[in-house]
Parts: C-alpha cells; sequence; structure tokens
C-alpha cells in the first residue's frame, strides 16, 4: 500500500493537530511506502494551498502506486475538493472538531455538501462523529479513531528538588501546599477564567492553580478590535486563528484579592519544565465550558497528564469523553457546574495517599489505551478497505470500536443514537 498526507499541521509547529499528524505519518510509514505534502513554514500558507493542485497532480503522477489520500482536517479538506477532478484515488479527511461545528452558514454549506463526496470521514471522537451525523452525513463513510499520547511522558524522572525551582518562579513557599494545573491555549472554551471565578474562590486557602500555555501577542489590541465588530464575526474570528481570547478575562481574574498567591498564569514553558510542574501538582483540570460554534475535538493534554501520573478532573464535554475515561484515568464532572467542580476536588485532595495511587493506574490505564501505535493501527485498517474499494459499514466500524475499546459499549448506545437522528 502507498498512501499520500497532505497536511498544514506538522513540526516545527506546536499543538495536539501537529503532533497528531507526525505521529500518523511517522506511524504508517513504518510499515508502507509514504508520501507527503506538507506545510514547512518557509512560505505563506496560502501560497501552500494555492500551489497544491499542481504539486498533487506531479506526485500522482510520478507515483502511480498510491492507492488512499488522507487531508489531516477540514481546512484542508476544503482546499483539497478539487481532488475529487483529478483522481478517482479514494480520499480520507481526519476531522477534530471545531472543523465541522465552525459557526458561519457559508462553511456549514459547504461542509453539508462538498465534505460528503470525500469517501470516508475518520473522527477523532465520538462526539465529532455525532455532529457529522446531525448535518445528515453518511453513516457508512464515518470511522472514529481515537487520538494517541506519547508514553515516553512516563519515563522522564520525577526531579527532587524541582519544587523548590518552582517555589522561585512563583515566588511563594509551596510548604503544605496542593497544586491543581491546567495546561493549554487561553481560548474560552478552555475554561480556565471560568474555573479562577467559580470554583477557586470556594477551595480551601491550601489549594493553588497554575495555569500554562501559550501567551496572545497584542491581546489587547485584538480585543479592542474585535469589539468593534459584530459579535458574530468576532466570534468567527477568533476561532478561525485560534485566539487567546481568556487571556484578558484571565489576568483580569488573577487580580481579585482572594486570589493572590494563589492562581498563576506562567505562560508558555520549555517542554522539560511543563513536565516537572505536572509531575509536581496533585490534579490537572481541564475545565472546559459550553461555547458556540467551538468544541474540544479530542483532550490530548488530559493523557499527558495521566502519562505522567497526574489524576485529571476534567467537564464531561464534547471530545474529552473519548480522552477522560471517568474512574479510568480520571474523572468526569458537569460542565460550569461549581458546586461539582468544588465537591470533587475537595474529595479527591482529602485523601492524598489515595490519589497518588490513582494516579499510578490512570498512568498505567493511558499507556494501555492511547498508545499512538493504536491510532496508527486503527487508521492502516481503515486505508486497508479503501485501498481496495470496500468501504466498513457503520455498524462494523462501531462494533470494532466497542471491541478495542469496551468503554464504548457502555457510555454510548450506537443503534439508540441511530434511531434518535435518523
Amino acid at each position: 500500500m502507498e498512501a499520500l498526507f497532505i497536511t498544514h499541521k506538522y513540526p516545527p509547529s506546536i499543538g495536539g493537530m501537529e503532533k497528531q499528524s507526525y505521529e500518523l505519518i511517522s506511524g504508517v510509514s513504518k510499515s508502507y511506502k509514504v508520501h507527503t505534502l506538507i506545510y514547512d513554514n518557509n512560505t505563506s500558507k496560502l501560497n501552500f494551498f494555492l500551489s497544491l493542485s499542481s504539486r498533487v497532480k506531479k506526485i500522482l503522477k510520478e507515483n502511480p502506486g498510491i492507492s488512499v489520500i488522507h487531508l489531516n482536517d477540514g481546512l484542508m479538506a476544503l482546499f483539497g475538493l478539487f481532488l475529487r477532478k483529478i483522481t478517482r484515488v479514494p480520499i480520507l479527511v481526519t476531522l477534530h472538531g471545531l472543523d465541522i461545528v465552525f459557526p458561519s452558514k457559508i462553511f456549514q454549506s459547504t461542509v453539508e455538501k462538498h465534505f460528503k463526496k470525500y469517501d470516508g470521514l475518520i473522527a477523532v471522537s465520538r462526539a465529532t462523529a455525532e455532529e457529522c451525523l446531525k448535518r445528515g452525513f453518511d453513516r457508512e463513510k464515518i470511522f472514529v479513531v481515537r487520538n494517541g499520547v506519547d508514553t515516553d511522558l512516563s519515563e522522564i524522572h520525577k526531579k527532587n528538588n524541582y519544587r523548590s525551582i518552582l517555589e522561585k518562579k512563583l515566588q511563594i513557599s509551596l510548604e503544605g501546599k496542593k497544586i491543581l494545573v491546567s495546561v493549554g491555549r487561553s481560548v474560552i472554551r478552555k475554561g480556565f477564567s471560568w474555573f479562577l471565578n467559580k470554583v477557586m474562590p470556594k477551595l480551601d486557602k491550601d489549594v493553588i492553580y497554575i495555569i500554562i500555555g501559550p501567551p496572545q501577542r497584542h491581546i489587547k489590541k485584538i480585543f479592542l478590535f474585535l469589539s468593534l465588530l459584530p459579535e458574530r464575526i468576532a466570534l468567527q474570528i477568533s476561532l478561525v486563528f485560534g485566539l487567546g481570547m481568556d487571556e484578558i478575562y484571565i489576568k483580569k481574574a488573577l487580580k481579585k484579592p482572594e486570589l493572590k498567591n494563589r492562581a498563576f498564569y506562567l505562560g508558555k514553558q520549555p517542554f522539560e519544565e511543563m513536565v516537572q510542574i505536572l509531575k509536581h501538582s496533585d490534579l490537572f483540570i481541564m475545565p472546559n465550558i459550553k461555547v458556540k460554534g467551538d468544541a474540544e475535538g479530542f483532550g490530548l493534554v488530559a493523557l499527558e497528564a495521566a502519562i505522567c501520573g497526574l489524576p485529571v478532573v476534567a467537564s464531561a464535554i464534547e471530545g474529552i469523553t473519548c480522552a477522560v475515561i471517568d474512574g479510568g484515568n480520571g474523572f468526569l464532572v458537569p460542565p460550569q457546574n461549581p458546586d461539582s467542580w468544588v465537591s470533587k476536588i475537595h474529595s479527591l485532595l482529602s485523601d492524598m495517599k489515595a490519589l497518588k495511587k490513582f494516579g499510578e493506574a490512570a498512568k498505567h490505564y493511558t499507556i494501555t489505551n492511547y498508545k499512538w501505535e493504536r491510532m496508527v493501527e486503527g487508521y492502516i485498517s481503515i486505508f486497508k478497505k479503501f485501498q481496495h474499494r470496500q468501504p466498513l459499514s457503520a455498524k462494523k466500524v462501531w462494533n470494532m470500536e466497542k471491541r478495542d475499546y469496551p468503554e464504548f459499549s457502555e457510555s454510548f448506545n450506537w443503534n439508540k443514537f441511530v434511531r434518535k437522528n435518523a
């Protein structure tokens, strides 16, 4: 089998989609011949998209053995619509969440009209697959393959002296403190400012909260500019460019007297530093909230935290429920319910010995169920079916998911969902 991968999300750019794309391509290349067309950051992304047609034609002409083409996300799928006109090679698209729910009538009409023409749509979570079904996509073309995580994180040693280093970074004493930590871009759906305002004031004074994530450049100017636009347009712009608009509200919350020396926004940290902070924390917090037109496709950071032996508390929302399995590698809490969050965190922190034991169990659970190799195997099994132009039926695909991941059958009733949305 030969496959052509076309992606604009790839290292050295940093992010969950970039990591997923890298692991998929490198994983498949270990067993099959792989061709790539990758945006390399050396030219403008617009030029990359505009030159796709001629470059793809050349690759296909020089490599007639290519039997499947993969596009890494919805934006790539939009610019790849021409492929249906120049080749009969099966084309598969991975959808991550926002690329199916983006709140634009023009985008939605394009999705519903043109994305249906692709041979297969691979969703990174059940939640994303459900959004496809709501839009009338053919159930036989929808596949679910969960993302993976770097299991090597578990082999990074916890530095015994790092707590003192963290004290200097935060400029407080950590003696007797219990540390909560979140990692991610400060987009609204992450819920960081919500957690600061609604949950932190109700937690014990010995609990501190650390947020790690890249700061948004020129955030005040961007905020001012967007405030002059209609709300709908401003939302679309912030979603398209992944603007960290929550940073404004995070910094505002940090000025509250009740959060002084209890909450910290560290911005982007070197990878080694981030891992050590995770390993020296007590709980990983993923307090996502519902935002119209946006969605959490999966929740890779939760898996990275679990691999570090850190128990996860996350909102039971969207694709997060495919990454965080309640009682397996973390705990799910109703989104935007402060009392439930306070109760769960207080309960977990009340028995630190049991919490540490659960963290070790969560690590092993995540390593077993979320290795990148499992994701690659899932993609290869789908590629093979399309290689011979024999698409799996929807029933077989979802039964495959239930067999590979037993928790699916417990939390998702496929037949009931189909009857309800048919």
